[in-house]
């Protein structure tokens, strides 16, 4: 993922990218005040860790409300500083709220005493419990969703959150703090915070920190994790992908060509777990490609806010320019190009879809991933290729195959990942833990494992 790192991080300022023009600054918080921030955390911690755990769940409700009637202002915030168009906006949105419901639902029974038999003891429990301040560093692709994927399974655990979000989203992510305190949750549990690259380092080396989480590029995670291991705190890493799309020759073709196209495109390419490489048996290559290609032609590029738009800008002019030259670097070394696309001359941060094939190692293209609305198809020979090519990547988040279902199921148990589809694409669903082998991370996110990247799993035995 292409997101700004904490070693380059220069203030908070949301630029529209859709016209270029500056939104707002944010001040970064001088040391006094982040030190206020983290000691407020830690306070409202030895409170909340001993709140209730109806309380907690009758507060997410509230908060989950709170989501769903704001999701316009919400979405509309989103749309201005990271160009999604404002329907995909508001459906994000709904994710956030549904994750609050999720543990709402559930809470009771993920945090339930589980109970054991340990000879020479009358009983024994193993409980999860909350271990203090969590710090988020979130990116600006997802900025709502991504802080409350952060943010849900800690505060129901009974830990309180430090959100830093990404410097170009930082009014999104900042409208959160109003809303937890209308929902009535105890003052500073959550707090957004508006750091800098030298004040997250001093919180990490803090006692009161307790654990990070990130979700960001491959060097982010490496000098964010290089920093919990120094201090001995737990940490996860939800870092980049180049997610494979396999397609077998068993496969539902026309069905596998347009989860795999209209997939890709979602958020304009802009997603970790988008199924960025399609890798194609040569029977049925051709077929696929006349229906993916399809849908890459289909698109409309243009404002966020225009309801007919289903590509909007990339996030900055930045990223526009850093995905143009992947694609002229893979142009200039003869992939063969089946959907001509790239950066939109004129104001704004627009790059036309497109499609190539005969990607080959000596191209960028073929090692890093592309953040934005490229699609890339490899042709192979058989399952065999197609396992060997999928785990050719210093990525392993998710995958998808189809095909045959134990034949598809076969190939997805060799992929070096940490999730796969089998006939339909998995994404990042609330109910299961998100994350990768290799580059794309450690740890994970959401469901129980998402609470216990950050408890103590303390045993309770009583002779």
């Amino acid at each position: 993922m292409t997101t700004q790192t904490t070693s380059t991080v220069r203030g908070y300022r949301t630029v529209n990218p859709a016209t270029g023009e500056l939104i707002r600054q944010f001040p970064t918080l001088s040391d006094g005040e982040a030190e206020e921030l983290l000691a407020r955390a830690h306070s409202a911690f030895l409170t909340w860790r001993e709140t209730p755990i109806g309380e907690r769940v009758r507060l997410f409700g509230v908060f989950a409300d709170l989501l769903e009637a704001n999701s316009d202002e919400l979405a509309r915030l989103e749309s201005l500083e990271m160009g999604k168009p404002f329907v995909q906006s508001k459906g994000s949105n709904r994710i956030a709220a549904s994750m609050f419901r999720y543990y709402a639902e559930n809470g009771e029974a993920l945090l339930a005493d589980q109970e054991l038999e340990i000879p020479g003891f009358t009983r024994a429990v193993t409980r999860r419990e909350p271990i203090g301040v969590i710090l988020g560093i979130e990116p600006w692709n997802g900025p709502q969703y991504q802080a409350m994927r952060a943010t849900a399974p800690n505060l129901m655990l009974g830990n309180t959150v430090l959100l830093k979000p990404a410097s170009i989203s930082a009014g999104s992510t900042s409208y959160f703090d109003h809303l937890f305190d209308e929902a009535g949750f105890p003052p500073h549990v959550f707090q957004t915070a508006l750091v800098s690259a030298a004040q997250i380092s001093g919180y990490i080396s803090d006692d009161r920190l307790r654990g990070v989480t990130l979700t960001g590029s491959d060097r982010a995670g490496s000098l964010i994790g290089e920093q919990a291991g120094r201090h001995i705190k737990p940490v996860v890493l939800e870092l980049g992908g180049s997610d494979a799309f396999i397609v077998l020759d068993s496969a539902d073709v026309d069905r596998a060509a347009t989860d795999a196209a209209t997939c890709r495109l979602r958020i304009g390419g802009q997603v970790c777990v988008s199924p960025k490489r399609v890798i194609v048996t040569d029977d049925i290559a051709e077929q696929f490609s006349t229906r993916y290609v399809e849908t890459f032609r289909n698109q409309k590029v243009g404002d966020p806010f225009d309801p007919d738009t289903t590509i909007g800008p990339l996030s900055s002019a930045d990223a526009a320019d850093d995905l143009q030259a992947l694609y002229q670097d893979a142009v200039d070394k003869g992939a063969t190009v089946l959907v001509p696309g790239g950066r939109i001359t004129g104001p704004g941060a627009y790059f036309q879809p497109a499609v190539l094939t005969d990607v080959t190692p000596a191209m960028r293209l073929y090692r890093e991933e592309a953040f934005g609305p490229i699609g890339v198809i490899y042709r192979v020979d058989d399952a065999d290729a197609a396992v060997a090519l999928a785990n050719d990547s210093p990525y392993g988040l998710g995958g998808t195959v189809f095909g045959d279902f134990d034949e598809a199921r076969r190939v997805a148990g060799r992929l070096d990942t940490g999730s796969v589809g089998i006939n339909s694409y998995l994404g990042a669903p609330i109910q299961f833990p998100l994350g990768g082998t290799k580059r794309s991370g450690i740890g994970r996110e959401l469901g129980v494992t998402g609470m216990d990247q950050f408890a103590n799993i303390k045993t309770y035995a009583i002779a």
